[in-house]
């Protein structure tokens, strides 16, 4: 890395850090193609990526804030005893007797808007974000490239994911086992598992509910490289995840109900049964797949063209 490179790269990760605008590098842009040779600047983007992501207030609190739906479900049960009274959803019902569904009742609440909230909110703000801060041009001075870039910052979306969706697991695991009974679990075909399958089986959900949410973050990504307004991005982002499940509940619209990327959110019941039926973790991830090749190419396409003036 060239001296201008690596002052070009300081001064993107100060302003990133300060959220405070950086002066234009005089060194000239390189091209999308740049620093192809040189994986370990790929690399180092990414701890970047990664280390300035987790670090935000903002994503702490969003995590702090998914963590605390466990723990107010499993309160709720605790304090009202609605799990006894015959009242509520099944799974509501079962966790006084068995702390472990905390986790899975946690996720059900949070798949149709707490999840696709954060993760519109990170995806929302990848590209955008840096072009509001003024970083974006240093970014791309650097030897990386646009389209290492996207990858980039596609992959620390993704992280995201993963990590909000354990910490539903695990704060909803903790919760249940300090306030509930903790034992062996029955699935939805009868059969009976231990505690540690059980946590294994969780494992699993969290890994569907990270797959399923693929797709929204490359929708995210996509709607980040039109703009330089990451608010709108996020909006859009959000309010894209509202509509596909709008137009899943109506009957009416059954033919397009596969081909939305949120039909299968919350098809991980299958995950509960023995042996696993791993048909519909199969259809959900082929069909993210699908929305991350589309809109992965779409957000290639106008990155690539785009005069990066910020």
């Amino acid at each position: 890395m060239s001296r201008s490179d690596a002052e070009g790269a300081a001064a993107a990760s100060a302003g990133r850090q300060t959220n405070a605008p950086v002066p234009v590098p005089l060194t000239p842009a390189r091209g999308a193609g740049a620093g192809a040779g040189r994986p370990s600047a790929g690399w180092a983007l990414m701890a970047s990526e990664l280390s300035v992501l987790f670090r935000r207030k903002r994503t702490v609190v969003m995590l702090l804030a998914l963590a605390l739906i466990p723990v107010l479900v499993a309160v709720a049960v605790r304090v009202s005893s609605a799990g006894s009274s015959g009242r509520g959803p099944a799974f509501i019902g079962q966790i006084s007797e068995n702390g472990l569904f905390v986790a899975l009742v946690a996720l059900t609440i949070c798949i149709p808007l707490f999840l696709p909230l954060t993760v519109g909110v990170v995806a929302g703000d990848t590209i955008a974000g840096e072009a509001s801060l003024g970083t974006l041009r240093y970014l791309l001075v650097s030897p990386v490239g646009r389209v290492r870039l996207l990858v980039v910052k596609f992959v620390a979306a993704v992280a995201f994911c993963l990590a909000a969706t354990l910490v539903v697991v695990v704060a909803g695991v903790l919760i249940g086992a300090a306030l509930f009974r903790v034992g062996p679990v029955t699935l939805l075909s009868g059969d009976t598992i231990g505690v540690g399958d059980s946590l294994l089986r969780a494992l699993l959900i969290a890994g569907y509910v990270t797959v399923s949410l693929l797709g929204l973050s490359a929708i995210g990504l996509f709607i980040s490289t039109l703009t330089d307004v990451p608010v709108g991005a996020m909006a859009a982002t959000v309010v894209i995840s509202i509509v596909a499940q709008v137009l899943d509940s109506l009957d009416q619209l059954s033919w397009l109900h596969p081909w939305l990327f949120s039909h299968y959110w919350l098809s991980f019941a299958d995950l509960l049964r023995q042996p696993i039926e791993w048909s519909s973790f199969g259809s959900n991830a082929l069909l993210q797949l699908g929305y991350v090749v589309v809109f992965g190419a779409l957000a290639y396409g106008r990155f690539a063209s785009k005069d990066v003036l910020s």
